[in-house]
């Protein structure tokens, strides 16, 4: 597989996760990897959401080979990790469902121990839209999403699923005064931690109403939640659950998915980075192009 156009690259800044709860239970969800640019610097971290974590007794990471300059498919490496909860900082709110996990140590403790070299791509913290990029967006922008629903992917050539939907609420308000915004798209357990982006290939329909020629492409926010209709008529926002299980008889998913705002991965990366006093200004880490 040749990797070089925006939507083939997103198939692989995925990575599955597969986490086993105290009582046994086997759960899954997606992480994703991200590098937080500090001038001509980068902190590369596997990105997911706090409550894929929390809780857990035990957790791992799947990625792919790579062979010289492209990918191994179907040929992977599965990082278990027991001590599952202290691998990852959580962002500061209580509020805020992101969590990060240095990924530099990870790929470092792999080629170590297995002399394997690891395919992937990043997200890279300057596709995030500026304030005018995030003003010049619709109220309504078709939106792509990569990740595990349900716990699915392709397990012959060990890649995500993508799939579309379209925002809910403007990204450029805060939801309810949160660092969120709303997509509507079938949301399903397993997407906990997905990152969400605005890819548009050849032309898009600017807020003006013209049609601009190229491609747009921003890193927008992460997956976390979904709305339920309960058997009293109520609309709650739950977390979306890792464990692949019947939903019970009397909720009924609304495809609402709730989306934390890319700036939310930043502010936990720039957290993680304090708490452990490191100088921004003296490390530099070049992840792969």
């Amino acid at each position: 597989m040749q990797v070089k156009t925006i939507a083939e690259q997103l198939f692989f800044t995925t990575v599955r996760i597969d986490t086993v709860a105290a009582n046994g239970a086997q759960g899954a969800g997606t992480g994703f990897l991200f590098a937080h640019k500090v001038g001509e610097q980068a902190f590369p971290f596997v990105v997911t959401n706090k409550h894929v974590v929390n809780g857990m007794k035990s957790g791992a990471l799947t990625f792919l080979q790579r062979d010289g300059e492209a990918p191994r498919l179907g040929q992977g490496y599965r990082l278990a990790i027991e001590s599952w909860t202290d691998a990852w900082f959580g962002h500061p709110s209580p509020d805020i469902d992101i969590a990060v996990c240095p990924f530099a140590p990870i790929e470092a403790h792999i080629k170590a121990q297995d002399n394997i070299d690891l395919f992937y791509r990043f997200v890279v913290s300057d596709t995030i839209p500026t304030s005018q990029q995030v003003a010049d967006l619709d109220a309504v922008e078709s939106v792509t999403f990569i990740g595990y629903p349900n716990g699915v992917w392709d397990s012959k050539n060990l890649l995500p699923i993508a799939r579309r939907g379209t925002t809910a609420s403007p990204i450029e308000v805060d939801f309810e005064g949160t660092p969120r915004f709303l997509i509507d798209a079938s949301v399903f357990g397993g997407s906990s931690g997905s990152p969400v982006f605005i890819l548009n290939n050849g032309s898009w329909a600017a807020k003006d109403g013209g049609l601009v020629a190229g491609t747009r492409f921003h890193f927008v926010g992460v997956i976390a939640a979904v709305f339920f209709r309960t058997h009293l008529n109520n609309i709650i926002a739950v977390p979306i659950p890792t464990q692949v299980q019947p939903m019970a008889q009397q909720q009924e998913m609304i495809d609402l998915g709730i989306v934390f705002k890319a700036r939310t991965v930043v502010e936990t990366i720039e957290a993680f980075l304090k708490a452990r006093n490191i100088d921004t200004s003296n490390v530099t880490v070049v992840p792969q192009s």
